[in-house]
């Protein structure tokens, strides 16, 4: 996994910064109910959607990062309304929040149980009838059937944490039932044949070595394709939001 708190600096211009986080911050919030007044944002990162999502007229936003490089920012975006904590064990009393968003969060953990803990702890934090609103598939949604993703077909895989069907029943297991879902554009995350390479090297394929002889013929069928800086299409991103049972 990447180290969030090294990645920091350069976290939002690689990530489509603002158009990304304005989309992002929409989706969530056309799936968290208006009369809402609280939402908990884990894994807040530098609080480029926080940030979005506190613009909302009577929300009152918090965020909460385990990377102090990445809360610090946050920090400095949303002065007083950010914390450290552990999104497996968040430092807030149960029925906390009227909402509660993971925005590329589910996809980082290391397997189901880690996963079913992270949502489980959403859910705790949770007022009955708050609506957890979560991203899932986000590794999917990169495939736009592309050249890279051609090169990149034979690499090895695993059934993703954060696939929806696997995220329905974390909910469900956790007293969450569907309350709907949505999609945005991930503005500026097409990858080109370079930036991919780059990617390859971070560790950013968690199944592949960066330092490997695997990463190298990765990179080396990367580097023969065409247009190595222009980007391919934009990823497309699915959004699913959960209702506490009463």
């Amino acid at each position: 996994m990447l180290d969030y708190g090294k990645e920091a600096d350069r976290y939002d211009a690689s990530r489509g910064g603002e158009p990304r986080a304005a989309a992002a911050a929409a989706a969530v919030l056309g799936l968290v109910p208006a009369g809402a007044g609280t939402l908990l944002d884990v894994a807040c990162g530098t609080g480029l959607v926080t940030r979005r999502l506190a613009g909302r007229p009577g929300l009152r936003v918090t965020g909460v990062d385990a990377a102090y490089r990445m809360a610090r920012m946050a920090a400095d975006r949303l002065p007083g309304a950010v914390v450290l904590g552990d999104s497996r064990r968040l430092p807030f009393p149960d029925g906390s929040f009227d909402a509660v968003s993971t925005v590329w969060l589910l996809h980082l953990l290391s397997g189901p149980e880690e996963t079913s803990e992270v949502v489980a702890e959403c859910a705790r934090v949770l007022r009955p009838g708050g609506v957890y609103v979560t991203t899932v598939d986000k590794a999917a949604a990169h495939d736009v059937r592309s050249d890279i993703d051609a090169v990149l077909a034979p690499r090895p895989v695993g059934l993703a944490v954060d696939r929806a069907e696997a995220v329905d029943a974390y909910a469900a297991e956790h007293g969450l039932a569907a309350a709907g879902r949505a999609r945005f554009r991930g503005h500026g995350q097409g990858r080109s044949p370079r930036s991919t390479v780059d990617d390859l090297r971070r560790g950013w394929f968690t199944r592949i070595p960066p330092e490997g002889p695997m990463a190298e013929r990765f990179a080396a069928g990367l580097a023969a394709l065409p247009d190595q800086d222009v980007p391919r299409p934009d990823p497309r991103f699915g959004v699913r939001a959960y209702r506490k049972r009463p």
